[in-house]
């Protein structure tokens, strides 16, 4: 395995800092055999637009054995390929061919759980003297025969289930067969280690951690007293009393020895926290997902209520987490979309008349602050939220659940419908668009879940041959981010002082200055450049400003006041006159 990695992860220890990734949602990506999913095949078939993109890592999602109650995040058996996919000979193949393009593989660790159709589940529930009872979390029933305590499942429902054999519950925080794993057991803690290893050997170099920072939760149990929203228990198990001492172990016995990237899935974190997982002087990992920034239209931080998002908010908490992370010395991981998100150009921007503005909008955006940059599959060319036309076209386990529980809870079928339709996974899940093409290219066969009916106009293929695409300025974003310094180390100070429709923000070291402005609106506005910003800016080579990257052809000057069109976006860049 030593020998094999050194060809795989480059000598420089922040070799991931100036990368991006690409993320693979399997299942939707390409399907080779005409069954209506994705497979590895699929994936391997288009490695070479991923490396024309421009993108370093791509991350594969779950597909190991499962039953697929959770879309594979609930994993049987961690070190075999669900038939589903392929076989291991073909996720080798994929290994390989990443690597031959100067890719780099990295792969989702769901180890906060597991399903319940494990081998180590199936022999723990079998007796309470079981060996791998410990591997899982059992409690005895209340006093009135109930759950342990008064936790709530993230899907809904009580976070505990009854298992009758044995007499007691088991601890589900996710989906009613996703059993949390008892990390407080070194047995389970060496198990993981063993796991990375194993997929560090077929050719893996980056690992995405599952809910990372769930893992250790506090031994007493207590009930929620419900004193702080959302009351459900999370206070006792996030970023949790040992989960710091854990992740430094898997680092210390497996990241530091492989140089990997690795970057933690963190549930409802703080600022704080995030700053001493990804600061290198602690050994944990490399980079952190949050996911405070999207939860900006959730009112009272419920996301099955709708209301428009605060976009002043949404500021705050980019620029709260930026400044931060760069003081504490962090890393961030930065997104808009995931498989777990609505698309962000339907949630936030104009997904119809001014789609290809908003899309770039969000890329230029995003791509200009400090941290490494991340790609959901159909992002790069403005794939959208489908439309939905009844509950029976949704697939997510926690939308169907969640349709069940807000009829519940009084609503009539057509509102829960409306909030399944603004809130659901499945809106990022719809599979990949590649050409005009029945199903746009995914299958020849039946897909596993619809299609959105706009992809005769949003595809690939369209988009690789038009020069001013979202995929092109994708393209030009990655490459700007190799190139240009100041986008990797800059300093980040925001500029806009509550603009109600625009975001603007410099990024700056010793040689260079980055601005980015965005006019999140579909109205034309003004923003004017702070004064004492800009008379900076005139000390250094204002009139030589580069224009690195816009999405319309209206403003290509910097100047103090500037005219922005709907939804338009702008990156320049100011050296200093000493270059």
């Amino acid at each position: 395995m030593e020998a094999m990695n050194k060809t795989l992860i480059p000598q420089d220890k922040d070799w991931w800092r100036k990368s991006v990734v690409y993320q693979v949602y399997p299942k939707s990506f390409n399907d080779t055999t005409g069954k209506g999913t994705g497979d590895i095949r699929g994936l391997t078939q288009k490695l070479d637009y991923l490396k024309k993109l421009g993108v370093d890592i791509v991350w594969l999602q779950p597909v190991y054995v499962s039953p697929q109650r959770d879309n594979g995040y609930d994993v049987a058996d961690y070190c075999q390929i669900n038939p589903d996919y392929g076989t291991m000979q073909d996720f080798e193949e994929l290994s390989e061919g990443i690597r031959a393009r100067g890719m780099y593989l990295m792969i989702d660790i769901v180890v906060n759980h597991s399903s319940t159709e494990h081998a180590w589940f199936q022999e723990a529930r079998l007796s309470k003297d079981s060996e791998y009872r410990d591997y899982y979390i059992w409690r005895d029933p209340a006093p009135d025969g109930g759950p342990p305590n008064n936790w709530v499942s993230k899907f809904g429902g009580p976070a505990w289930q009854y298992d009758e054999a044995t007499g007691q519950y088991f601890l589900t925080l996710f989906d009613k067969t996703q059993a949390d794993l008892n990390w407080e057991n070194p047995k389970v803690r060496q198990e993981v280690v063993n796991l990375l290893e194993f997929w560090a050997e077929k050719g893996v170099s980056g690992f995405r951690l599952d809910v990372i920072n769930l893992i250790s939760k506090d031994q007493q149990f207590s009930d929620d007293d419900r004193s702080t929203a959302p009351g459900d228990g999370r206070k006792y198990y996030t970023d949790g009393p040992h989960v710091h001492e854990y992740i430094h172990e898997l680092h210390e016995k497996v990241f530091a020895k492989l140089n990997s990237v690795t970057v933690g899935e963190m549930s409802s974190t703080s600022l704080d926290h995030c700053i001493r997982y990804s600061n290198p002087e602690r050994k944990e990992l490399s980079m952190t997902f949050n996911f405070h920034h999207l939860k900006v239209d959730y009112p009272n931080g419920q996301k099955w209520e709708l209301m428009p998002y605060d976009f002043e908010m949404l500021k705050k908490l980019f620029s709260d987490w930026q400044t931060g992370m760069q003081q504490g010395g962090g890393w961030s991981a930065l997104f808009f979309n995931n498989h777990d998100q609505p698309r962000a150009i339907s949630r936030f921007l104009d997904d119809g008349e001014y789609q290809a503005e908003s899309a770039k909008l969000l890329a230029t955006t995003l791509h200009g602050l400090q941290g490494t940059p991340y790609i959901f599959q159909g992002e790069e060319i403005g794939m959208a939220n489908p439309q939905w036309a009844d509950i029976e076209e949704f697939r997510d386990v926690e939308s169907l659940n969640m349709y069940r529980i807000l009829q519940e809870q009084g609503k009539s079928a057509e509102e829960a419908l409306n909030i399944i339709r603004e809130r659901s996974r499945d809106n990022s899940r719809t599979p990949m668009q590649w050409d005009g093409t029945r199903n746009a290219g995914f299958t020849l066969g039946t897909p596993w879940i619809k299609v959105d009916e706009r992809y005769p106009q949003i595809n690939v293929q369209a988009q690789l041959e038009d020069p001013n695409s979202i995929y092109h300025h994708y393209r030009k974003l990655i490459h700007l981010r190799k190139t240009v310094q100041v986008i990797t180390d800059g300093n980040y100070l925001r500029l806009d002082e509550a603009h109600p429709q625009v975001y603007a923000y410099q990024r700056s070291n010793e040689e260079e200055t980055l601005i980015v402005i965005s006019n999140f609106s579909g109205q034309n506005t003004q923003f004017r450049i702070p004064d004492l910003f800009y008379s900076s800016l005139e000390n250094q080579a204002l009139d030589a400003a580069e224009l690195l990257i816009g999405n319309t052809q209206h403003a290509r000057e910097l100047k103090q006041v500037i005219s922005l069109t709907p939804y338009a976006s702008y990156m320049w860049i100011v050296r200093s006159l000493s270059e």
